[in-house]
């Protein structure tokens, strides 16, 4: 290296290239300072986290190029007369701690969005540490075959061997890539959401509990739980009662006798159905009860009494609360509710019918 004149006074360069080397440094972090804590402080301000997760996955990188871009830039500027070899090892020293902050870059960016979006997204909650595992792996794995290409060693060989293992892991894991992908079918098509209830094809219903990487979680109302894999979930039929809105219809049989006068016992009914919804917690107190009769039965006259719940499991209190309140009014009011009655009608002129009895002995009824 050769020394550096300035107003007659020759300078080694062990003294002015750590001083043209901290200089570089201080310009640019006097520049990150002012331009990148004022785009962070605007970043803070929008509505948007993404903004603010992008700026944080991008100090430490940012930081880690700014060190170590000076004595690359210097020597590509000003030619401290190294020979070609050292010129090579700090080319490729640059080049590698590019690649690094890179790496570091978009790890610190797909982490810092797993953990702002795993309370929205349900196939991420309780299951953030697999999916950081998995994002750190794969950038990982893409960072090291790029060094490795970067470093002249040829990388097909290794792409190969990991794609005939990828295919070997693929068949043996078969079933469970199945469930995985359907869970990311249900995430995406949102057929259920965790907190809906729900009744499945095969008769359990209940809360779904979550939906995880593999399977999906319905909390039964016994307080037990039934865990069912996501591709049986995605091809069996399910009934939201959550969709498209929590509150729902809730559907009473009534039968009054044929002596009963319809017009007060819909009066009667409407005006029970009215006292309870705005009574028992769970009732949706602004709805108008209406009645439908429907059947004319063997002993009676069929009616349904439409009442509305806030949710599902509300109408089970719902309907308690109705049918005893009803039974009461309709007590109060004379109003009957029939039940099966059989009339044997018995011509006298027949011969009496006899049994038998304890010992044999015939006897008449």
């Amino acid at each position: 290296m050769k020394n550096f004149g300035i107003f007659g006074i020759d300078i080694h360069p062990a003294v002015y290239i750590p001083v043209l080397y901290f200089f570089w440094v201080s310009v640019l972090l006097l520049l990150k300072k002012l331009i990148y804590g004022r785009i962070k402080r605007f970043a803070e301000r929008t509505a948007t986290r993404f903004d603010d997760i992008f700026l944080s996955a991008l100090d430490l990188p940012l930081l880690l190029l700014i060190f170590v871009s000076g004595i690359f830039v210097l020597e590509n500027l000003f030619g401290f007369g190294m020979d070609t070899e050292l010129l090579r090892v700090v080319d490729a020293a640059f080049k590698v701690t590019a690649i690094i902050a890179v790496i570091i870059f978009i790890d610190r960016l797909f982490n810092g969005l797993i953990e702002n979006y795993s309370n929205r997204v349900q196939i991420l909650k309780g299951s953030t540490g697999v999916a950081r595992l998995v994002v750190k792996s794969v950038v990982m794995g893409l960072g090291l075959l790029i060094l490795l290409d970067n470093f002249g060693v040829s990388i097909t060989p290794i792409l190969a061997s990991l794609g005939v293992g990828s295919l070997a892991v693929a068949l043996a894991l078969q079933p469970t890539l199945e469930n995985f992908f359907s869970g990311i079918q249900i995430i995406m098509d949102k057929p259920v959401v965790a907190g809906q209830f729900i009744r499945l094809e095969s008769g359990e219903e209940g809360y779904v509990q979550k939906i995880g990487w593999r399977s999906t979680w319905v909390r039964m109302l016994p307080n037990n739980v039934v865990v069912i894999p996501n591709k049986v979930m995605v091809s069996s039929r399910i009934l939201n009662y959550h969709y498209p809105e929590k509150e729902i219809s809730i559907l009473v049989q009534v039968g009054v006798g044929y002596d009963s006068d319809l017009e007060h016992v819909e009066r009667v009914t409407i005006e029970t159905g009215e006292e309870i919804l705005k009574k028992v917690e769970g009732g949706v107190g602004d709805f108008k009860p209406f009645i439908r009769y429907h059947t004319f039965d063997d002993f009676s006259i069929n009616f349904t009494v439409i009442l509305r719940a806030k949710e599902f499991v509300d109408g089970y209190l719902i309907k308690h609360e109705f049918i005893k309140r009803l039974h009461k009014r309709y007590k109060d009011e004379g109003i009957v509710i029939p039940f099966p009655i059989r009339t044997l009608e018995w011509d006298k002129d027949l011969p009496p019918v006899r049994v038998s009895g304890d010992k044999g002995r015939g006897s008449s009824v």
